[in-house]
């Protein structure tokens, strides 16, 4: 797609009031392919006034109009699903057939889910002599990250609509076009001028304006847990209401009763998928002490098929970032059985699909969010100690426990400190709520508790 050179503000595409601009970079070649604006203070100061003066005939259009609004979006996204991953795969660099399958598929089925949430939910409640509303909380600023650029932007903005809030989005800067598609689609299914609004532009400059703006009512910020941090303590000293999706260290815990090499393979499949670049990622694979060996070797085989098949990571920030954390695992003790910082190709920013034996629960490679293709194969003695390694780190997003009784695994995952986990290889579900525990984030998102984020409740008793 052609880029805009304006934001997206009161229903238009206008100039920026930012001067500078940003260039978008295809990580496969190097190459720039577009240059969008750095929108600056002023810019999000108009589109929150927008978005706030197009709040009260939003919040009071019937859900049913709101839910018509949603499944037009729903139907122009499914409409330009070719256009949505040739560009998530021009800015992000992910192979084309995972753009397809899941860039481009994943955020039209979460449009669908908010647009039928948005026509069924139940807005207002009786509980004994009061009866409870359930309104908008009023404007969001929505700040996206570029590893699902779009899945990310609908799973604030659909629920967000869907409640009868207005919103101002705050793009990643290494993915905007994905987000200057989506503002056309919103512009083509009909949602009132105002009601959303995209301002392009750097986290520290666009995002930290609106995160600080007075007329922002509500902060969802997806990305990491340093400036989920800055963000919360913005928010806090205005009294903000905030829902973070931080960062994770997620446990994939093979219990000595399963299958251990299909529960490697698609351990293995998880971590390079997306190129690493995945906070909910089982980075960490827990085996029994008395199969290690066999794990190991089964992880290393499972890696070295993915070496022609990942794309790169999304910038050479980033690719420094995971080899910096390879070459620190190595000169910690870890033993490398596949991959290592070198780069796979001269051109492009890659990162081989690597894996880590010999890892202790202490090392900052089995602690810290590398957010890269990159394994921590650990071992366990028996359950009591998976479950004190699973649980020592600050996070808590997601995981995986694999055993041949369900049961078996349904009852340690109970135990585990984090939101999600799946269960013998669980398939995503859309409705379910997605969130984390400890540092990973506060609130949910997706389905109904998702919708639950952007209302605020009132009571009357009579």
């Amino acid at each position: 797609m052609k880029a805009h050179d304006g934001i997206y503000l009161d229903g238009a595409w206008r100039p920026a009031a930012g001067r500078d601009v940003i260039e978008v970079v295809d990580p496969v070649d190097e190459q720039v392919i577009g240059r969008v604006p750095a929108g600056d203070a002023a810019d999000v100061d108009a589109a929150v006034r927008a978005a706030r003066a197009a709040l009260p005939a939003w919040a009071a259009t019937p859900p049913a109009e709101r839910a018509a609004r949603l499944t037009a979006l729903r139907d122009v996204l499914a409409a330009r699903k070719d256009e949505i991953a040739e560009t998530v795969t021009a800015e992000l660099g992910s192979p084309p057939a995972f753009s397809q399958a899941v860039h481009a598929s994943v955020p039209i089925a979460v449009a669908g889910s908010y647009a039928e949430l948005a026509a069924t939910h139940s807005f207002e409640e009786k509980v004994g002599n009061s009866v409870v509303h359930h309104e908008p909380i009023g404007v969001v600023g929505a700040i996206t990250p570029w590893n699902y650029p779009l899945h990310q932007i609908v799973a604030k903005v659909a629920p967000a609509l869907a409640a009868g809030c207005t919103v101002v989005l705050k793009p990643a800067e290494n993915t905007p076009l994905t987000a200057q598609l989506f503002a056309e689609a919103v512009h083509g299914a009909g949602v009132p001028a105002g009601v959303f609004n995209l301002v392009t532009g750097l986290g520290p400059v666009a995002g930290q304006a609106l995160a600080e703006h007075p007329g922002v009512d509500l902060v969802s910020f997806t990305g990491s847990t340093a400036v989920g941090r800055r963000i919360a303590a913005t928010a806090g000293a205005a009294v903000k209401k905030v829902a973070l999706e931080l960062g994770g260290k997620s446990a994939n815990v093979i219990l000595p009763s399963a299958d251990l090499a299909r529960a490697v393979n698609v351990g293995v499949a998880n971590v390079m998928s997306n190129s690493g670049q995945t906070c909910s990622a089982w980075t960490r694979m827990l085996v029994p002490r008395e199969r290690y060996d066999e794990a190991v070797g089964l992880a290393a085989a499972a890696a070295a098929k993915y070496g022609d098949r990942i794309g790169p990571v999304v910038s050479a920030r980033q690719r420094e970032r995971v080899r910096s954390y390879i070459e620190k695992g190595v000169a910690e003790g870890a033993r490398l059985v596949a991959g290592g910082p070198e780069a796979p190709r001269e051109r492009g920013w890659f990162v081989s699909p690597t894996v880590f034996a010999d890892v202790t629960p202490d090392m900052t490679v089995a602690q810290e969010e590398i957010f890269g293709p990159v394994l921590c194969v650990i071992g366990y003695e028996d359950e009591e100690d998976a479950l004190r390694i699973a649980n020592g780190t600050v996070y808590g997003l997601a995981g995986a426990v694999w055993a041949a009784d369900e049961a078996e695994a349904v009852a340690f995952a109970r135990r585990m400190d984090t939101g999600q986990v799946d269960i013998n290889g669980g398939r995503f579900n859309p409705l379910a709520p997605f969130g984390g525990y400890k540092q990973s984030g506060v609130g949910r998102e997706l389905g109904a508790h998702g919708l639950a984020e952007y209302l605020q409740t009132k009571s009357l008793q009579f």
